[in-house]
């Protein structure tokens, strides 16, 4: 479980619109799918992005789906661009467990409020998660929780084992 922080280069903005978030979306979904992750909470801000990327199987590479989505992003954001590096914080085994872990996450979708962008982070457009094969799971929806902890362990279960699970969430 990795919490990242993508700044762009010189704080630019401009380049976020939904058109942007669209194609952000999409790439995610590809980063994450290629790489056996899920992303249980994503905020898109002015001059960077903030996602959480949890790795559901032995061969999940974030450092290779971070290098695979900035590369193609990287034309999406022009003229902008991204700055040298993203910066990276492996959650420590108490960040880990379930109530801190959503913690870190509301931390993401408040950070618009933070930014007087959003009075209540519902409002926030750009905020959302990418779980492949649940497009309209939303982190803020009230039994968001619930059913991302049932699609986790299932996700986990098919990645210790290879199969594909049919009563999976």
């Amino acid at each position: 479980m990795v919490f990242w922080t993508h700044p762009i280069d010189r704080r630019s903005t401009g380049w976020l619109d939904p058109q942007f978030h669209a194609v952000f979306r999409e790439l995610l979904l590809h980063a994450a799918a290629r790489e056996h992750l899920l992303c249980p909470i994503y905020t898109l801000m002015p001059d960077h992005l903030h996602l959480v990327w949890m790795g559901v199987s032995a061969t999940s590479d974030q450092r290779r789906a971070t290098a695979f989505l900035r590369t193609q992003l990287k034309p999406h954001l022009a003229p902008a661009r991204w700055q040298h590096q993203p910066h990276d914080h492996v959650l420590r085994d108490e960040e880990r467990k379930r109530g801190a872990f959503a913690s870190t996450c509301f931390y993401v979708a408040e950070n618009p409020v933070r930014a007087v962008l959003a009075a209540k982070a519902p409002e926030w457009a750009y905020t959302g998660c990418v779980v492949p094969g649940y497009p309209t799971l939303h982190p803020l929806a009230e039994d968001f929780w619930e059913i991302f902890w049932r699609i986790h362990t299932a996700a986990l279960a098919r990645g210790r084992t290879g199969k594909i699970d049919d009563e999976s969430p």
